[in-house]
């Protein structure tokens, strides 16, 4: 009997790409022999993929019919970050033998959000379960690329109830044959699309940083972590890696892909303006010059008492720390640069961690692997205040919206202000929690936005006492993890599943 690959689930289809990239880490620790690790993924991969061909045989070639396509979506991809994590810590906790299970769960959770945020210091870790974590960090980025057309996009989730005309089905035609397709016809189209572009990325990145001296391991890390924006790093940072400030340069140059999804795709946003007049990229850009310009500058304004005056080159290094380490949290990368200490040091800010919570809650692009409250919906609320203001100086003119301004729809301020209201309760929900399972209020804070943000480095650098994961109770731990669900899905998302029309075929 033959078999389709159309006619099964997508959550199945996910289990068995999770089982199959089992395999790599396997021949890692073959490689390395380490036949522990290797014994570990190879039997979990084997197992996983023999139960999902068992599963398909099963099924046969039923068609899964008219049931609702969005539904079966939003399904499996809180499926994808709630159950699929459990699988990918079996080997992993295996061939550690050293943490909890539930250490295991959350770590991978922490991976496939691309949130980065670990239990382990740097070097405890084998260098093919360093790989693990960057690898599914990296699938993790990819899932959420293809979701945000296939899923997300048809609903007007995840920032596209925004924009006016960005989601597939706006413009009629094959668009709208998309929207009807079934999911994983859905699924299968988006990630031929984009999965070629992914991969070429995350490869050039891997060369550029092999070129400027990082090792094969590191650079490839990495590469990974900066296309999925999860921070993951085997050296405890970039800042701790050998390709330096060149290095930082070209991460730096990569990170523009999570400012906006039409840097390398224009399948579900308006690009007929061009890249200068998108609104993500100039305000993104905005505020990557503007806080290191601030920054730099308060060094005459307010902080005469440092001296490091008249040093031009130590001026220059501080600019530069300050402008990588605003573009890493503002697309909630999370990677500092190694010149961010001259920074602080120049502006004679102590205490940047407000700073950096606040860049990642703005967050990046819509649809892109970055997380916060994104830049559209930023920028939604911008105009409206400005369109408010401009009614109480003249209440009785008449004027145009300009061509980046119809980028967002009639009601886009009304629905970020409303996704703003519901990011701030769920947040003081999650530091709530967090507090009752007894963590400080620093410290509740910063691990609430590090999950609602997907920013896991915010708890080394957020804080003046660095956080240490492992450390905390298991109650406080499955909050952060479902924090991370929460900031990788977001609420509108959940609330969404809960809408009875969408159960209805």
């Amino acid at each position: 009997m033959q078999l389709r690959l159309s006619d099964q689930p997508l959550f199945l289809v996910l289990v068995a790409v999770s089982a199959l990239s089992m395999l790599l880490p396997a021949l890692v620790g073959l490689a390395m022999e380490d036949f522990l690790i290797a014994r570990s993924y190879l039997y979990a991969g084997l197992i996983g993929i023999f139960l999902c061909w068992l599963i398909a045989i099963a099924r046969g070639r039923r068609p899964q019919g008219r049931r609702n396509a969005d539904l079966v979506g939003l399904l499996s991809l809180l499926g994808a970050y709630v159950l699929i994590p459990a699988y990918l810590a079996i080997p992993f906790h295996e061939s550690l033998k050293s943490t909890t299970f539930l250490n295991a769960y959350v770590e991978m959770v922490s991976a496939l959000t691309t949130t980065g945020a670990t239990m382990f210091e740097p070097g405890r870790l084998h260098p093919a379960l360093e790989l693990w974590r960057a690898q599914i960090g990296w699938m993790g980025g990819l899932l959420i690329w293809v979701a945000a057309a296939a899923v997300l996009a048809p609903l007007n989730l995840g920032g596209f109830e925004v924009t006016w005309a960005a989601a597939p089905g706006s413009a009629g035609g094959d668009s709208d044959r998309f929207t009807r397709a079934d999911i994983l016809r859905r699924v299968i189209r988006v990630t031929a699309q984009l999965a070629p572009v992914y991969l070429m990325l995350t490869g050039v990145l891997w060369v550029l940083l092999l070129i400027n001296g990082d090792t094969a391991l590191t650079a490839l890390c990495h590469a990974m972590s900066t296309l999925s924006t999860s921070g993951i790093s085997p050296v405890g940072g970039l800042s701790n890696s050998d390709s330096g400030i060149p290095g930082e340069m070209v991460v730096f140059l990569f990170l523009i892909f999570a400012l906006s999804r039409i840097s390398f795709t224009s399948d579900t946003s308006v690009s007929r303006f061009g890249l200068h007049l998108d609104p993500e990229l100039r305000l993104g850009t905005l505020i990557v010059l503007g806080v290191p310009l601030l920054l730099f500058l308060r060094h005459w304004i307010a902080a005469f008492e440092v001296d490091a005056g008249e040093d031009l080159g130590l001026g220059l290094r501080a600019f530069w720390g300050a402008l990588f380490t605003v573009m890493s949290f503002l697309t909630t990368t999370g990677f500092e640069s190694a010149e961010w200490d001259s920074a602080q040091i120049w502006s004679g800010l102590g205490t940047p961690g407000i700073v950096l919570m606040g860049l990642a809650i703005m967050g990046g692009g819509v649809a892109t692997t970055a997380g916060g409250v994104k830049l559209m919906r930023v920028f939604a609320l911008y105009l409206n205040g400005l369109t408010e203001m401009q009614k109480l100086v003249h209440p009785n003119s008449v004027s145009g919206m300009g061509a980046v301004a119809r980028r967002i729809g009639r009601q886009g301020a009304y629905h970020a202000w409303i996704f703003f209201m519901l990011f701030a309760i769920t947040l003081a929900t999650l530091m709530l929690l967090l507090a009752l399972f007894g963590q400080s209020f620093e410290s509740a804070t910063v691990l609430a936005v590090s999950a609602l943000t997907t920013t896991g480095p915010l708890l080394t650098l957020a804080s003046e006492v660095p956080i240490v994961l492992g450390d905390l109770g298991w109650q406080a731990k499955v909050v952060f993890g479902a924090g991370m669900v929460l900031g990788r899905l977001e609420l509108l998302a959940i609330i969404a599943l809960l809408n009875p029309d969408l159960w209805r075929d």
